[in-house]
């Protein structure tokens, strides 16, 4: 199925947008925030969508998530690197598009 991602935060109607701190996998579903922020505190729902099915589907709803801010100051220093997760090889018609994700975590 062709699926599509999407988070709430907090409560509909408030739909997570992407902007330079926030980022939504439509390969995973996975939400990535970075440089968190005191705002950024709250619940967050995935909302998952079929975008093929001929028939009416209802998007579903995850269980909220909540993000906390911690105060203990353990998170520490990160050393940078690239989180990647290619395939060994990845088919693809001549002249379509293909997106590869990648993160670059750390300071």
């Amino acid at each position: 199925a062709d699926l599509s991602f999407a988070w709430i935060f907090n409560e509909y109607p408030s739909f997570v947008q992407e902007d330079s701190r926030r980022f939504v996998s439509q390969e995973t579903g996975h939400l990535y925030i970075a440089k968190v922020e005191p705002s950024d505190v709250g619940n967050y729902s995935c909302v998952v969508t079929s975008r093929t099915s001929r028939a009416s589907s209802s998007p579903v709803l995850g269980s909220p998530t909540p993000l906390v801010l911690r105060t203990d100051g353990v998170m520490g220093e990160y050393e940078p690197k690239i989180e990647v997760q290619f395939p060994e090889t990845l088919a693809a018609a001549k002249g379509s598009t293909v997106k590869l994700e990648c993160f670059a975590l750390g300071k």
